[in-house]
């Protein structure tokens, strides 16, 4: 095992106070810190001491990384991403691509000769992207088409002039492919169509708000912020169709293939599979290719997908249904102490106090905000909080786990 060093990435909607104090840096930076990634991203990857990348010390004993079963299944390459993620401002409406997706679509944009750099590539590598975000605090965000009968009953409060013949349209299909057909007539609009439609939108929700949103208060609101950050974006009149979810600290919410989603604002961390595939449908001045979109997205609706630990003391397993990674929450009182749980390759990131890690090779002492990488060669480690309580994250392959 070695301590690990984790990459900012200074996204404009990031936070300026969540990473710099984690890391004990001076609040508030003087620019935005979005995440903190720990892994073997090539456009990122972290350092071990030495000035070692993870990329470079897995490349060269891919065995001792993985494990020989590993190493042949993932190719050498970490088949997770971890990161620390702190929203200032709402993340762009994005979704990702299943496994079939991903492969027919890299392949497909490889054979048109688009460049892996392009502006409007969206099959970056061969991979999907699913991913799963665990609160720190308050989370709140987007998630996945919300029921359409209760959507229906949205836009009839706000009863926006403009959108009163999609109201029916839903009306007279409350169902997925009523949601695929307004959603596809709303993404689909003239410019000149969404610039008018948003404001009577906006005009309806203070509307509402004046008279009482009631069970759609905060919807209303968000609907609201996102259409004074975004004027003139479809992605606003998306937003009326999706799960508006609040996060508390500890819930954690998994985004499978195919579901719209966006960030709001809070902290968590983020686990995902290594892959860059983003396929955006609004809120963003960046490329959005509404044709392979319409391809993708999953219009099945109903609560977002909330994934419910397996809990044993202090440890608690979030076992997302994907191959690509497993998270585990460890939240010790101070001298308390717990295996990790996972096998295979692992690495563990302290967001609250001090642990100490003792396995075959020795011990190490982490301290907040810092990380340390477990190959699959060191299979059994403990981790003790010293000094007080701590709270630690591990991430490993979901192929592994014990």
């Amino acid at each position: 095992m070695e301590l690990l060093e984790g990459t900012v990435r200074p996204y404009a909607w990031g936070s300026r106070t969540h990473i710099p104090a984690l890391l004990g840096e001076p609040v508030p930076s003087p620019h935005p810190q979005a995440e903190l990634w720990f892994g073997a991203h090539v456009d990122d990857p972290s350092r071990l001491p030495g000035g070692r990348t993870l990329l470079h010390a897995i490349t060269e004993d891919p065995e001792g990384a993985f494990g020989a079963d590993g190493a042949e299944h993932w190719g050498g390459r970490l088949p997770f991403l971890l990161k620390v993620l702190a929203a200032e401002e709402p993340l762009s409406l994005q979704t990702h691509p299943s496994a079939e997706q991903a492969v027919a679509g890299f392949a497909r944009e490889e054979a048109a000769g688009v460049p892996r750099t392009a502006s409007d590539r969206n099959y970056r590598d061969a991979l999907p992207k699913p991913e799963i975000l665990c609160a720190l605090e308050e989370f709140h965000a987007l998630a996945g088409f919300r029921d359409a009968r209760v959507t229906l009953r949205l836009m009839r409060a706000l009863d926006v002039p403009g959108l009163r013949h999609h109201t029916e349209l839903l009306a007279a299909q409350p169902d997925p492919d009523g949601l695929r057909a307004v959603f596809t007539t709303w993404i689909t609009l003239p410019q000149r169509a969404v610039d008018q439609l948003v404001p009577e939108l906006l005009d309806a929700c203070i509307a509402l708000l004046r008279g009482g949103a009631g069970e759609f208060d905060r919807e209303v609101r968000t609907l609201l912020d996102l259409g004074e950050r975004y004027p003139g974006d479809a992605g606003v009149l998306a937003a009326l169709l999706l799960n508006r979810v609040v996060l508390a600290e500890g819930e954690c919410l998994f985004q499978p293939a195919g579901s719209p989603h966006a960030y709001l604002s809070g902290c968590g961390v983020e686990l995902m599979a290594n892959s860059d595939n983003v396929l955006r449908a609004g809120l963003t001045p960046k490329h959005v290719d509404v044709p392979e979109l319409l391809r993708i997205l999953d219009f099945r609706c109903g609560p977002p997908m909330l994934i419910r630990p397996e809990v044993d003391g202090p440890r608690a397993v979030f076992h997302a249904p994907s191959e690509y990674f497993r998270l585990v929450r460890l939240d010790l009182p101070d001298g308390g102490s717990a295996d990790v749980g996972l096998d295979g390759p692992r690495i563990a990131v302290v967001v609250r106090g001090e642990i100490e890690l003792e396995g075959a090779g020795g011990t190490l002492t982490v301290g907040q905000g810092r990380a340390v990488w477990l190959p699959s060669a060191d299979r059994s480690v403990d981790v003790a909080a010293v000094g007080g309580p701590a709270l630690v994250f591990v991430a490993g392959d979901g192929r592994h786990g014990r």
